[in-house]
């Protein structure tokens, strides 16, 4: 199962995310094992959830373009869940990020509560250089957690940036070395779940509720502006030049 599954402390949930060939991308598979994951953790006795990539290069590169990229309702609500895009989750979440996080892997990331990096992190929205809108609430998260003109530059540009940038512009909390990563994320997570779990919970559902609450009032005309992207030759170019390792042509 590449999205696997622990429990290392009482109360703690750990979340890996295994595909490490092609830097722990996700399948449509794997993001229906993410969602079965959050369904699961969201009903259980956690109290704060620790996510993390596999290996030592990435944390997450977003989703697998080499496969499906169709997007029928069923699907797009599947993509959602994954990324917790519109959901007012009540479990606080340590994102630990060991490496690459790119497209929708910043995405993911948004949706958590707490970041700690790994020096070699690197951070990126990388949809427009290959002709794909970013669908999984960058566009509304964004702006909302980093300010407008620092997500304006990830979103249109599409350059990497370092993790020493990223915590200059707010967009995770700390880097620590690579060894100790996963261990301070978890000791993060060992403190919350000694709290209250009726207040730490009520505090995330009352702030991550505003937060769904805005995304989802986008969602129509995010849709909108989606859709149009996807039936452009833009999509067709950029995803076969991505798929073929070349730069695109537009």
């Amino acid at each position: 199962m590449p999205i696997l599954l622990d429990y290392p402390l009482a109360h703690v949930a750990l979340i890996t995310i295994d595909n490490q060939p092609k830097r722990n991308a996700m399948s449509r598979e794997m993001m229906a094992e993410l969602v079965a994951c959050w369904d699961q953790l969201e009903s259980s006795d956690c109290r704060a959830i620790v996510l993390t990539g596999a290996g030592e290069k990435a944390f997450n590169a977003g989703a697998d373009v080499s496969g499906d990229l169709s997007a029928s309702e069923e699907t797009i609500r599947m993509v959602n869940r994954s990324l917790l895009k519109t959901s007012s989750y009540p479990k606080p979440i340590i994102a630990a990020i060991n490496g690459v996080c790119a497209g929708g892997g910043v995405e993911l990331m948004l949706s958590s509560d707490i970041r700690i990096a790994a020096p070699q992190a690197r951070f990126g929205l990388p949809e427009v250089k290959w002709g794909i809108y970013p669908f999984g609430g960058a566009t509304a998260k964004l702006v909302n957690q980093i300010g407008y003109v620092h997500a304006m530059k990830l979103l249109l540009t599409a350059e990497m940036i370092d993790a020493e940038t990223a915590q200059r512009i707010g967009l995770i909390n700390d880097i620590v070395p690579a060894g100790e990563l996963l261990d301070h994320a978890l000791s993060i997570a060992q403190t919350i779940a000694a709290n209250s779990p009726a207040a730490v919970q009520a505090v995330k559902q009352h702030i991550s509720a505003g937060v769904a609450e805005t995304t989802l009032a986008r969602e129509a005309a995010e849709q909108e502006h989606g859709d149009r992207v996807r039936a452009s030759a833009d999509f067709v170019e950029g995803v076969s030049a991505f798929r073929e390792k070349r730069s695109p042509t537009y």
